[in-house]
């Protein structure tokens, strides 16, 4: 494999300063999914912590850094999930958190984001104009600008998850990889291809918000002017170079999928896995249920990344979902 901006020794030295509370996430066979999705389905679940997402694994490698050089303020840019897992791990290490967010977010983790003792600004835009304001924040202020998935340490933090994954048995076939910024892909893509190059890596991306995979599809850095999707975690419009670099090596493909299909995973999820998602953590399930004929006899790992969902909202798309094809 040609290299990536990630190095495999820096993964595996991550996890001694990762708390353990997110480290050796459940990862099972369910079952009960598997008549509906005519596939072999393996969770790995990145709900069962106390910021419910994946984020922490990389905002530990960060703030432990950042407190190892004295430093005391850092501030990024979230849709949410970012946002409380730095708040987490910096308060644990006594970082002055600040998190800039669109006022659009999920109100659920704006409030968390508050809880977990972070400073909270918002913005009447999306989420690239959080990403200016963040970095406005930081020039000014003269302190660390956390950059999702462009900070290395974002990417090799949910790359121990792929550390995981390749030491299971038994193996499987294919990995689907929520595809937002790209840390998650391009860590846990990095990994399986090191470790395990015979799986398959897909990535999974909304249809109303195909940035990344539209550049990886063509090989450059391809924006969008809005986007239109549910999967608000993985909603971004400005790909990052670096990161599709790193994608184009690790990823055997990436595909669009549509909001009926994210719903009706969220569905699945709750019925038959008991487990109440965001969005962006059904992607892997959706991508199944679009087109079961390519996945049919393969054993499939799908990475639930996030819980973090408005309940009223979630009360919404649930109850209204028929479950294609169950």
């Amino acid at each position: 494999m040609q290299e990536t901006r990630l190095d495999t020794a820096r993964i595996r030295a991550a996890r001694q300063v990762i708390d353990l509370v997110f480290l050796d996430t459940p990862l099972y066979r369910c079952e009960a999914l598997e008549p509906g999705l005519g596939c072999t389905v393996s969770i790995k679940l990145e709900t069962a912590n106390p910021v419910r997402s994946f984020k922490a694994r990389g905002t530990e490698v960060v703030a432990s850094l950042l407190a190892d050089k004295g430093s005391r303020a850092v501030v990024c840019a979230s849709a949410g999930n970012l946002g409380q897992a730095l708040a987490w791990s910096g308060r644990g290490r006594g970082l002055d958190v600040t998190v800039v967010a669109s006022r659009f977010a999920t109100r659920a983790k704006l409030d968390r984001i508050r809880a977990l003792g972070a400073g909270l600004e918002l913005v009447d835009g999306d989420h690239e104009m959080a990403r200016e304001r963040a970095a406005a924040i930081a020039r000014y202020d003269g302190i660390r600008l956390v950059e999702d998935s462009l900070d290395i340490e974002t990417c090799e933090g949910a790359a121990t998850i792929g550390l995981e994954l390749v030491d299971t048995t038994p193996s499987f076939d294919t990995v689907l990889i929520a595809l937002g910024g790209g840390a998650l892909a391009t860590g846990v893509g990095h990994v399986v291809k090191a470790l395990a190059p015979g799986v398959e890596v897909i990535c999974v991306q909304p249809l109303g918000a195909p940035a990344m995979t539209r550049s990886w599809r063509t090989r450059r850095v391809v924006t969008t002017d809005s986007t239109n999707t549910i999967a608000d975690g993985v909603a971004g419009r400005h790909p990052i170079p670096a990161v599709l670099d790193d994608l184009l090596l690790v990823a055997d493909d990436a595909v669009l999928v549509q909001e009926a299909s994210i719903i009706a995973g969220m569905r699945m999820l709750l019925d038959h896995a008991g487990l109440v998602v965001e969005p962006s953590a059904a992607l892997g399930i959706a991508a199944i249920l679009e087109d079961r004929d390519r996945f049919a006899d393969r054993h499939v790992v799908t990475i639930v990344c996030g819980s973090n969902v408005d309940v009223d909202a979630y009360h919404g798309w649930v109850g209204a979902a028929p479950v294609l094809g169950s």
